[in-house]
């Protein structure tokens, strides 16, 4: 495979890769050569999907890590470093949203259990990677976000407050870790239909709202988030950080 979208030989680990829109890039980054951990919480679910890469041609590995674990965290990065001796690629995907409701009746334990995986999770995974990534000299950090981190949903307070959090990490990442040849940017998805929107697909007035309100008149599907993350994973974005890429059928328009 040859080309600047070309992953050949890449080490990239993608959390949050058992299903959705984590499983849509897992499967594009291994159909462009590279060597996928697939991790997720649950080892049943990962292993899935990493032997469909596998039967497809492609190579995958399933590692289990709840991202709002640190020993957890610890452990995925420990074994893709005995494994494969490098990482070039990490894909913040895995993310909580056990609130749907007024802001005012958030609860505690719903506000740390977001904030531990959302922020936390995604800051610590990227410091992990990062200094993997220093060793070899570069390598690409993408943090799923949300177009709720721009423009927060109803019902969904402290999930959109925490997203937002991630655009400034992304930042703070990007301009760091750029002298080390590191880029660090970030997806905004709109509303995609995977297990992790059922609440908000199950809520007909918002479903109808957002699809009124997009300019393609429909719910995206995992797979639209793929390219975009190719693209961010790839030599075809070498002068690319620090940016936030929107992928949500013209909904913030």
């Amino acid at each position: 495979m040859t080309g600047m979208f070309d992953l050949t030989g890449r080490v990239a680990v993608v959390t949050g890769a058992s299903r959705g829109i984590g499983e849509a890039i897992a499967t594009a980054y291994a159909q462009q050569g590279a060597k996928v951990v697939v991790s997720s919480r649950k080892l049943e679910g990962c292993a899935a999907v990493a032997e469909a890469i596998n039967a497809a041609g492609g190579e995958a590995v399933a590692i289990a890590c709840h991202i709002g674990d640190m020993d957890a965290l610890n452990g995925l990065f420990a074994q893709v470093e005995q494994r494969f001796g490098r990482l070039d690629v990490l894909v913040n995907n895995a993310a909580t949203n056990p609130y749907y409701g007024h802001i005012l009746d958030t609860d505690l334990g719903a506000f740390q259990k977001t904030v531990d995986v959302n922020i936390r999770g995604y800051f610590f995974a990227s410091v992990l990677a990062g200094r993997m990534m220093r060793a070899g000299g570069r390598g690409s950090i993408i943090n799923v976000a949300s177009v709720n981190a721009v423009r927060p949903g109803p019902m969904q307070g402290i999930y959109s407050i925490t997203k937002g959090a991630v655009l400034n990490m992304t930042k703070s990442f990007a301009r760091e870790c750029g002298p080390e040849g590191i880029r660090c940017n970030a997806i905004l998805p709109g509303l995609i239909r995977t297990k992790f929107a059922g609440a908000l697909l199950a809520d007909e007035k918002q479903l109808k709202h957002y699809v009124g309100d997009n300019p393609l008149r429909r719910v995206g599907e995992p797979q639209d988030l793929a390219g975009a993350a190719v693209f961010l994973a790839s030599d075809a974005s070498s002068y690319v950080t620090g940016e936030f890429l929107v992928v949500d059928g013209g909904f913030l328009i």
